[in-house]
């Protein structure tokens, strides 16, 4: 709401705004390039970041999916959920599903957020609908207490701001206000503020954040998670929301450090890309490689279970294989027996 309105009169962009501006519009160069290589790399690379996805952007608001379910929720076509976890998990790999296959005919609008959050939600009372109770964002503590981190738009007056939040994306793009980059960024950070629903905000601003990136022609969200890459830097994430929302209601915000945070994970996802497909010359077995990817992902010392989390959708005995191919390699040691004995990297 006030943040596009805000940069249509901002006489220039923050440096480090520049900088990542610069290298997306380089990688965004290099995208068809990209897009050309292995079919059969390219093919495994959607179906583990739909995976990874679904899994992390509910797993960073607090709604698990244990790793030994995630085939039977994720890939199996009509799963059999357990809990309403496994629900709202396997409906927002249904709503990335859908933006993937057709969001060059998906309108940045009410109804469709409406609909991605009814998706992302499941069955419950009030999926697809405004929140119709004030309620602040609360931040809880170890030791029990807690803190008003942010009081968002009022109930009474949601349906205008996102009235206006959506009218003021269109006019940005249609009067080019600012780079697309940065009118998505503020455009996120505006919907976080307004707060619409009663729950599942985050889940539906990053599913906005996919689509919006998938419209302005920045491909790299289907081949790799821009939800996992927000988990891993979580802490940044709330950093930088919290910096930005400050001042919000009366225009007095700055909201540079979420706009570079996401341009930020946009840049780390094209060079990850990129070290993937566009710079590999001879690939090996693209499962495998997700595992090694994982491997350096996870701390020094890990267990089967934590590489399974790290690379949800690969099987067990794939991650497995290639333990024993790296501890021949003395990349890795085992350091026990038995189904939870922990692994150590090397060097």
């Amino acid at each position: 709401m006030h943040t596009l309105r805000f940069l249509s009169s901002a006489a220039s962009i923050h440096p480090a705004a520049a900088w990542y501006l610069a290298d997306l519009g380089e990688f965004r160069g290099k995208q068809e390039l990209y897009t050309r290589q292995s079919p059969q790399r390219l093919k495994v690379l959607r179906e583990h970041a739909l995976i990874e996805s679904a899994v992390s952007s509910n797993r960073i608001e607090g709604v698990a999916l244990d790793a030994s379910r995630v085939r039977d929720v994720l890939v199996v076509p009509k799963p059999l959920f357990r809990d309403r976890d496994e629900e709202e998990v396997r409906g927002y790999r249904d709503a990335l599903d859908w933006l993937h296959r057709e969001a060059a005919g998906i309108a940045v609008s009410e109804d469709t957020i409406r609909r991605l959050h009814a998706m992302a939600r499941g069955q419950i009372w009030d999926a697809g609908q405004y929140k119709e109770k004030d309620g602040d964002i609360i931040e809880r503590y170890a030791d029990g207490r807690e803190r008003v981190r942010f009081r968002p738009v009022a109930a009474a007056r949601t349906g205008e701001g996102m009235a206006a939040l959506v009218a003021d994306w269109q006019r940005c793009l249609d009067e080019a206000w600012v780079h697309p980059l940065i009118a998505l960024a503020a455009f996120n950070l505006d919907f976080l503020c307004i707060h619409p629903f009663r729950d599942g905000n985050g889940r539906v601003s990053r599913l906005l954040w996919l689509l919006q990136c998938h419209r302005l022609g920045y491909e790299v969200g289907r081949y790799i998670s821009l939800e996992r890459l927000v988990e891993e830097n979580k802490a940044r994430y709330y950093e930088t929301l919290e910096l930005s929302s400050q001042g919000w209601h009366e225009g007095k915000h700055d909201p540079w450090p979420y706009i570079n945070f996401v341009l930020y994970i946009l840049k780390t996802a094209y060079k990850e890309f990129a070290e993937r497909v566009g710079e590999v010359a001879a690939p090996r077995g693209s499962k495998r490689e997700l595992v090694l990817a994982a491997l350096i992902r996870v701390p020094s010392e890990f267990t089967i279970a934590e590489l399974e989390r790290a690379c949800p959708g690969v099987s067990r005995d794939m991650i497995r294989r290639v333990l024993r191919e790296q501890q021949g390699a003395d990349e890795v040691e085992c350091l026990g027996l038995g189904p939870g004995t922990r692994w150590r990297k090397r060097g």
